[in-house]
């Protein structure tokens, strides 16, 4: 591994963002996989570090993989560390997306639903709030190749286009570890520039627990297909690299573009 997820490194290198965070409103969106543990892991060092305080909220959906039995073994992990994981039920059950064509995209739609509602609820000073979310330099990988098979060297046609267009300008904005957005409140992504051997390394070092019931429609998900090819082939990915190849080659908007988006339809459409 060219380069090991510790936590002076990390720091290091998410300093400028982290000495700024002391009087921000901080919601962490955890689910429970590997990204947003390892995530929490850090922002909890780091809040200890740079004073400041943050909320974890998890929607439990699916629910067959939000037992009470995980939610309270996972829970036990994070008191001992002072974290209160904040449990949001979707108010519905699996059966709402088993039956669709791809059961994910319901789920994402649910969850997007949800996080606005609560927001929308408790935000008062959109000013200070800071959205810290878990995504990997895999999750980029996965979104690039992505858009290569579906937009870019593939038969297209009018049906199709407008929601790859869609799909597109939802995942070129994930490449930014940090968007500052026209209302005051920030997207921040602080493991972009880590690889998933990265932070399973981390994951079994700590003993942080996660979810341990598998999300049966995984195999739905692009990005978790492609991490068993890059498994089996070692592959390792550079941030730099690849963001100069989503500049230059997929042509992915600059961050003004998304800045500038009201945050209706930034939460509810692109986020």
């Amino acid at each position: 591994m060219k380069t090991n997820l510790s936590y002076s490194h990390w720091k290091k290198d998410n300093e400028s963002t982290l000495e700024h965070l002391s009087d921000k409103n901080i919601f962490m969106l955890y689910s429970g996989g590997k990204d947003s543990s390892v995530t929490m892991d850090l922002i909890a060092r780091a809040g200890k570090e740079f004073g400041f305080e943050f909320q974890a909220h998890a929607g439990a959906y699916p629910v067959h993989r939000y037992t009470d039995q995980e939610k309270i073994r996972i829970e036990a992990y994070w008191k001992k560390r002072d974290i209160e994981i904040i449990w949001h039920d979707l108010g519905t059950t699996d059966e709402h997306i088993d039956s669709s064509d791809n059961p994910c995209l319901g789920c994402q739609e649910l969850r997007k639903k949800l996080m606005k509602q609560i927001l929308a609820d408790t935000i008062e000073d959109w000013n200070s709030l800071v959205l810290i979310v878990g995504y990997s330099l895999w999750d980029l990988a996965s979104y690039a190749v992505e858009h290569l098979l579906g937009s870019v060297i593939s038969i297209d046609d009018s049906e199709n286009h407008k929601e790859k267009q869609k799909r597109f300008r939802e995942i070129a904005q994930r490449f930014y570890p940090l968007l500052k957005m026209k209302e005051g409140y920030a997207i921040y992504r602080p493991l972009l520039k880590y690889n998933n051997a990265h932070i399973k390394k981390v994951l079994a070092e700590k003993n942080i627990p996660t979810l341990m019931i598998p999300c049966r429609y995984k195999d739905f998900r692009p990005k978790r297909i492609l991490e068993k090819y890059y498994e089996r082939m070692d592959l390792f990915f550079d941030y730099d690299n690849l963001f100069d190849f989503a500049k230059t080659a997929l042509n992915i908007p600059g961050m003004s573009s998304y800045a500038s988006i009201g945050k209706e339809e930034y939460l509810g459409d692109v986020f």
